[in-house]
């Protein structure tokens, strides 16, 4: 069958073409009699497919701490959340919020971890796509460390699974750490299923909101935010914190600030790099 996308005149499907390059949305699809081309059809389930699988996979924790043994940063310490299992874990958000309190298991929560003292806790979360975690997570931490590093002690990074991001509180409370920043694969879509982000929260603990954090969200390059461009966006972020003694809604991105400086002249403390 001939579809209304092969007889759209060139000209209307070299415009649909060249959107389409500036977009992961679905747009100018065509039209195949009453339904959308079959080629469209497919890509669609094999999108739907691949969301799917980002949230049920689990995170192949033993490889991820190999990968992060290799930056140096000291031996990786894996703890889980409440949640039994992955099922558990998508009917019961709560449970991904809290650590596990199995004192048999090797892995059941912050009582493991060392205090650390440091400045910035690091925390390596699966989340709803572990997939964007082992993708994306080691290189993150990578260009993390270049930014950070040198004006800021960093603890030993801390794998978790089956966890929310309020896990972090947990953990940063543990280590002891003035600010944790938690990578966690995000909600798969139909246009990305890889998708990482970061969460900041200066002086975590138990019983913080979201109101209490920063997000560094859509880091899956070469179509989302690059690896360093996070970092720098985090760096910033992290010298607001302490200079505010705060993070959250009272926190702005100040990454950028280099191109307006202040009256005197100079960058401001806030910027990165």
């Amino acid at each position: 069958m001939t579809t209304d996308e092969e007889r759209t005149p060139a000209d209307s499907q070299a415009f649909w073409t060249g959107l389409r390059s500036f977009t992961q949305a679905r747009i100018g699809l065509g039209r195949a009699g009453d339904a959308l081309p079959t080629r469209r059809v497919l890509e669609f389930a094999a999108a739907h497919a691949a969301a799917r699988d980002a949230v049920h996979i689990p995170l192949e924790v033993p490889a991820l701490c190999v990968r992060l043994a290799e930056l140096d940063l000291g031996a990786p310490v894996h703890i889980r959340s409440r949640a039994r299992d992955r099922a558990e874990y998508l009917r019961r958000p709560d449970l991904g919020r809290l650590p596990a309190v199995d004192p048999d298991a090797a892995d059941s929560g912050p009582a493991r971890l060392a205090y650390s003292g440091a400045d910035i806790g690091l925390v390596l979360a699966d989340g709803l796509s572990a997939r964007a975690l082992t993708t994306h997570g080691p290189p993150t931490v990578a260009a993390l460390l270049e930014v950070l590093r040198p004006r800021w002690s960093i603890a030993p990074p801390v794998v978790a699974t089956q966890a929310r991001v309020a896990l972090g509180d947990h953990i940063g409370a543990a280590l002891g750490v003035t600010t944790v920043l938690v990578l966690i694969g995000e909600r798969p879509g139909l246009s990305v299923a890889d998708s990482l982000g970061v969460y900041l929260t200066h002086r975590p603990r138990p019983g913080r909101t979201d109101a209490d954090r920063n997000c560094v969200s859509n880091i899956h390059p070469p179509e989302g935010t690059g690896y360093r461009r996070a970092a720098e966006v985090v760096a910033a972020l992290v010298a607001g914190a302490r200079r505010l003694d705060r993070s959250g809604v009272m926190l702005k991105d100040t990454s950028r600030d280099h191109i307006l400086p202040g009256p005197s002249g100079r960058l401001s403390d806030g910027e990165a790099g």
